[in-house]
This record gives C-alpha cells, sequence and structure tokens, in this order.
C-alpha cells in the first residue's frame, strides 16, 4: 500500500492525517496545545508541545486506519509559518519559539530595512517589506535583546522544520515557507547572500532548502519505532500552512482564488511567474508548486477575532461557552450592515493593507440597539473586508479571479461562505475534501512517494468542489456601501492606535 501522511503544525494543535493511492482521508486526528503571551503583542509556543502533539496525533492515526508500518510511504509537513526555533549545538531549544503573530520587532524590521539600502531595495533582494511577524526580525531582536541566547544559537528553524529535525535528524526547509522567514531571494528560490551579508548573519544558521516535493530525509530508527511506522517511510519538504492550504484546495493554476479563515485570515492567488505589489501590502512567495509563485495576503486575526469573543464575552447561565453554530444563529437574524455597527479586526496589528503593528480592534458605532448578535455579524463582517482589503489589491494589479475557493474553519458555515460571496460581489465555491493543510502536504507527500507525477496532476485526481454560493443584490448593495466605511475607520483611528500602545 502507498499511503501518505500529512502533518500541520498549526497555532492552536497539530492535525494529521493519512490518504490512500487516491486522495481518500482513511483517518484523521487533532491534539492542542496553548499558546503563551509573557507581554502585550508577544506570543510563544513551546516547540516540545508542537512534538509530543506529533507524536499523538500520527500515532491516532496509525491506530485509526490499522496501518502497518510499511504501508506508509511517505509523510509531508506542513506548519504555522514565520516562527523561529533557535538550536544549540546539541540541539536543544534555546528558548520558546517567537511565533508570527508576535508583534515585538518593530525596531527590528526599521533595522533591516535600513541595512537593506531602504524598502524598495529590500523587497528587489527578498519580494518582500519587513513585517514584525517574519522570521529574520526575530533573529535580529534575539541578538539585539538576549545576546547569551543568541551566542548559543547555531541553528534556527521554522516550526514544521524542528519537526521534520526530530523525524529525521535533517536540516531542511523548503521554500514556500522560507520565503516568510524575509532571506530567501524568492525570484531564485535560494537564499539570499546579499541580505545575510548586510545583516550579518551566518548562512550557515540556516537549513537546506527543497522544493515542496523533495524527499528531504527518512524516519529514524527510534521515531519509526515511536510512531509504529518504518524507517523507508521518508519525508517530503512539505509546505508553509497557506500553500499547503491552497494546494488542498487544488490552487495550483491561474485564475484560481482561494480564501482561508482559521486562526488568520488568508487570500491566496497562483502565479506562473513572479509578481509584485510596488507597496509590499501584498506577500509574494514561491509556491509549493515546483517552479512556480504566488501572491497573498493576511489578515492576523480571521475566526480568530471571533475565537476571542465568544471566550471572552459569551458564556451560558451555567457558566459554559456558547458554541459557534449559537453564535452564528444569531447573526444570522440581524440584517446585513448588522444595523450600523462596525468591528475593525486587528486584534494582534495587521498585515494586508495597513502593515500596521499597532493598529488595534475595535466596535464602532454601538448603540442600545445592538444585541450580542449584532455584534457577532459584525465580527464576521469586519474580517471579511479585510479579506476583500486583500483581493481589491490583487484585481488592482490584475490578478484574475475565474473562481473562489473557501477553507478553513471559519469557511465550513454556510452562512460565513454567503457572506464572503456577498463582501466580494464573487461567487465562492466549497470544497468536498476541506481539510486545509495537512491534506495538501499529505499529496505532496503522494508525489514524493511516486503515487503522482507532480502535484497538479495530484490535484487534477482528487480536489473537488461543492456547494457554490453566489451574491445576494441586495446583501452586496449594502456591503458596497459599508466596505468604504470600514476602510475609513482605520484612517481615522490610525494614528490613536500607537498611543494606546503606549
Amino acid at each position: 500500500m502507498s499511503i501518505c501522511i500529512g502533518i500541520d503544525v498549526g497555532t492552536s494543535g497539530t492535525k494529521a492525517l493519512a490518504i490512500n493511492a487516491k486522495g481518500k482521508i482513511l483517518a484523521e486526528a487533532s491534539a492542542g496545545y496553548p499558546c503563551h503571551h509573557p507581554k502585550p503583542l508577544w506570543s510563544e509556543q513551546d516547540p516540545d508541545d508542537w512534538w509530543k502533539a506529533t507524536v499523538k496525533v500520527v500515532r491516532a492515526v496509525v491506530k485509526q486506519a490499522k496501518l502497518k508500518p510499511a504501508d506508509v510511504a511517505a509523510i509531508g509537513l506542513s506548519g504555522q509559518m514565520h516562527g523561529s526555533v533557535f538550536l544549540d549545538r546539541q540541539n536543544k531549544v534555546v528558548r520558546p519559539a517567537i511565533l508570527w503573530n508576535d508583534q515585538r520587532t518593530g525596531a527590528e524590521c526599521e533595522e533591516i530595512e535600513s541595512r537593506a539600502g531602504g524598502r524598495k531595495r529590500l523587497i528587489k533582494m527578498v519580494a518582500n517589506p519587513a513585517l514584525t511577524g517574519f522570521t529574520a526580525p526575530k533573529i535580529l531582536w534575539l541578538r539585539n535583546n538576549e545576546p547569551r541566547n543568541f551566542e548559543r544559537t547555531v541553528k534556527v528553524l521554522l516550526p514544521k522544520d524542528e519537526i521534520r529535525r526530530r523525524l529525521t535528524g535533517e536540516f531542511a526547509t523548503e521554500v514556500s515557507d522560507a520565503s516568510g522567514m524575509l532571506l530567501l531571494d524568492v525570484v531564485k528560490r535560494k537564499w539570499s547572500k546579499s541580505l545575510l551579508s548586510k545583516l550579518e548573519l551566518d548562512a550557515d544558521l540556516l537549513a537546506q532548502c527543497y522544493e515542496s516535493e523533495e524527499v528531504t530525509g527518512t524516519l529514524t530508527r527510534d521515531v519509526a519505532k515511536k510512531l509504529g511506522l518504518s524507517t523507508d517511510c521518508v519525508v517530503v519538504g512539505g509546505a508553509g500552512d497557506c500553500a499547503a492550504g491552497a494546494i488542498g484546495n487544488g490552487i495550483v493554476r491561474r485564475g484560481l482564488i482561494s480564501t482561508s479563515l482559521g486562526t488568520s485570515g488568508v487570500v491566496f492567488a497562483h502565479s506562473d511567474q513572479p509578481q509584485f505589489d510596488p507597496q509590499g501590502r501584498l506577500h509574494t512567495f514561491c509556491h509549493a508548486v515546483r517552479g512556480k509563485w504566488h501572491m497573498m495576503g493576511v489578515t492576523l486575526t480571521a475566526a480568530g477575532s471571533l475565537g476571542w469573543f465568544q471566550d471572552a464575552l459569551c458564556t451560558d447561565a451555567k457558566g459554559k461557552t456558547v458554541s459557534f453554530s449559537k453564535l452564528t444563529a444569531e447573526a444570522a437574524k440581524t440584517p446585513p450592515g448588522a444595523e450600523g455597527l462596525q468591528f475593525l479586526p486587528y486584534l494582534s496589528g495587521e498585515r494586508t493593507p495597513h502593515l500596521d503593528p499597532h493598529a488595534r480592534g475595535a466596535f464602532i458605532g454601538l448603540t442600545l440597539k445592538h444585541a450580542r448578535g449584532h455584534m457577532v455579524r459584525s465580527i464576521l463582517e469586519g474580517v471579511t473586508y479585510s479579506l476583500r482589503d486583500c483581493l481589491s489589491i490583487m484585481q488592482d494589479l490584475g490578478v484574475p479571479v475565474r473562481q473562489i475557493r473557501a477553507s478553513g474553519g471559519g469557511a465550513k458555515s454556510p452562512f460565513w461562505r454567503q457572506m464572503q460571496a456577498d463582501v466580494f460581489g464573487k461567487p465562492v465555491t466549497s470544497m468536498v475534501a476541506d481539510e486545509g493543510a495537512a491534506y495538501g502536504v499529505a499529496l505532496l507527500a503522494a508525489v514524493g512517494a511516486g503515487n503522482f507525477k507532480n502535484i497538479e496532476e495530484a490535484c487534477k485526481a482528487t480536489v473537488k468542489t461543492a456547494e457554490l454560493a453566489k451574491p445576494s443584490a441586495k446583501a452586496r448593495k449594502v456591503y458596497d456601501r459599508n466596505f468604504p466605511v470600514f476602510q475609513g475607520l482605520y484612517e481615522a483611528l490610525r494614528e490613536e492606535f500607537p498611543k494606546l500602545g503606549a
């Protein structure tokens, strides 16, 4: 049997699934872990938590699917992007990993642009501006603020690549995830020697870089025994979670767009050639498709905004958290536009289009008329407006939009999918197998195992669309009127946000 396993090391938990040679899901499992916030806008995790979760979910999948060690041919890895795992000479973790939604590195972003000779020069070298979430600013932050820890550090790995190291003993990454470190020459798909030199960083800090379907190693004997697998099982490059999710949605040709509503929100467009936003509002990264690229807009707190509201303010008389389905049902009873209530979803700062770590979340327009359903609806609308911000920039740059495919936990809600269609003014389709990044890297593993010639062939054979939501003319009219208001509210408050942080 040529079974493949996909593993996604997420922010709230790790997921694994197994697929057969035809792409059918045989079993899946998830395990959660905490995220730590030692200071406002800091975000950290313990890589040991990722590893314990990985072992747990892989063993669960092997047991559920009744797999023998020789059945599993390959593993694909995905994970939250940009996070930094600092390792010493004994491969021990130096300090907690600093995550993608951590905002501590504003000074280091300025330092990187200065050392590079300005933002335009930096974009020319690595296709993107310096953003607080990226990995390179985290490395400089360690050097500037924890010099003893920096001196101990001999390798910097991304989250999924730390799991790869523990699986195989190899230091390796791949082009899609490496693009988000701000140290990769995205056009040439190689580490940027020029920028590393300007930042005075040793290239030996970084892992060897592969294409996403390439084999990067095999399981060590101890790990294979622990997982119930074979040392013949290969581990392919995999992909960062955004590119992996796009693969799982079949975004492997021009004109296809995906939206993802997880903790963060992503609008993702395939590109046959490197394509850039001159202002750096969109990311230009290598795709998990060999020799291809993608443009991506990111809003940092998408379904995470509703999760925050749910956890902080929504308990019933017995102290239990009100379910997502109940909250969305209340939201559905309120009209589009939430009767004048708007929400800015910038609870962790914002990337696209503002590049503003100081941005904050806000309810604006509250009156005595508004109830919980209005607030929930305004949250969903605010997040969807933030995705429209991303999509609008892509369209302004000439990116064709032939089909929008929705995925992620938030997209499982028919109500939220319909809202996307109404806000975008475009049909939005769901997917038959909406298993996100884990499914995408399982397909990449299938290519690495020889089940398919390439990832395009794998997606054509396995990825299918499901329900189509068409925009409502009545709702679209409301959203077209309110979207500029949403944009104007950020501009009106932009100068005030840093004062709140002070």
